[in-house]
């Protein structure tokens, strides 16, 4: 009896090892008023830019049993206000690394949005060259957007590929490349072509968003994705919707029928999810299943 009582604690010990290190996102904001999303397990894992207040991100790490000490690092994919407002108090205050392009870098610099300036905090990478955090392969690259710089990433952790793609002008060969292989995507879906061009925006603002270094569209994010689907495709988290000019129904429907069109059922053959401008998401857990359900976050 007791040998047998030794193995069935030895078993619930090892699952809950192994539940703690599976792969969890969350977005915390997602939008021209702030973005900022965690990856990792339920033990540590990173930030993917941090355009919120330092506050609010302590708050959302909080009601995930987390918190500063738990981040290793922030990667920023540009320098406009709305990604990088908490960087500065991230980065010089908390000692977290502030991971980017040198270009970036030098954006973050000279944006009047960041208070307090990165000093000992930065950490450089050139895109396409391919670095470790945290037992997390990232790869990144360009992205078209009129930022000083911009990136997207590819991030592979244990046997899962993540891949986020925010502030798209237009798509590019290696955002057509990594689709092809990515599981778990965050993608821009800024906007209703009809919305914006009968919006209250001025001329000159609607012309920058259809540009090739604006905001990528509802319609031209579906068919980005039916272009690159591919049997691994598991997860599609539609991020940076736009407060005017879109709404996530419409953003939702308009990549679901799509999808539809290939023969593929949202919900069942894949998991489609517009991200809310200002209300955190649920945890996600990301795995070689469809999402059905998000985990409950601790109280």
């Amino acid at each position: 009896m007791r040998i047998f009582l030794y193995f069935c604690t030895l078993i619930v010990y090892f699952a809950s090892i192994m539940d703690n290190q599976e792969l969890i996102f969350r977005a915390f904001a997602s939008g021209s008023s702030g973005n900022c999303y965690y990856l990792g397990t339920h033990e540590r894992g990173i930030l993917i830019d941090a355009g919120i207040s330092a506050r609010a991100i302590q708050h959302n790490l909080r009601d995930m049993g987390l918190d500063f000490p738990n981040i290793m690092g922030v990667l920023v994919t540009h320098d406009h206000a709305d990604h990088i407002r908490a960087v500065g108090t991230l980065g010089e205050k908390l000692h977290i690394p502030i991971y980017s392009t040198r270009a970036i870098h030098e954006g973050i610099d000279r944006n009047y949005g960041v208070h307090e300036k990165l000093r000992t905090a930065r950490r450089y990478f050139d895109k396409g060259m391919p670095f470790e955090l945290f037992g997390m392969q990232i790869t990144t690259f360009g992205v078209s957007h009129d930022s000083t710089d911009c990136v997207g990433y590819m991030i592979d952790y244990m046997d899962q590929r993540f891949m986020i793609v925010t502030d798209c002008g237009e798509p590019n060969h290696n955002i057509e490349a990594f689709l092809q292989t990515a599981n778990h995507i965050i993608i821009e879906a800024n906007h209703d072509e009809h919305m914006l061009l009968n919006g209250p925006y001025p001329t000159y603002l609607k012309q920058r968003i259809l540009s090739p270094i604006g905001h990528q569209s509802n319609a031209t994010c579906a068919e980005l994705i039916a272009r690159n689907f591919h049997d691994g495709m598991r997860n599609i988290f539609l991020c940076h919707l736009s407060k005017e000019n879109n709404d996530p129904a419409l953003a939702l429907e308009t990549v679901s029928n799509r999808m539809l069109q290939m023969g593929l059922v949202p919900g069942q053959d894949i998991f489609i999810k517009p991200l809310d401008r200002l209300t955190p998401s649920p945890v996600y857990v990301l795995n070689d299943d469809i999402i059905t359900e998000p985990m409950n976050i601790q109280d």
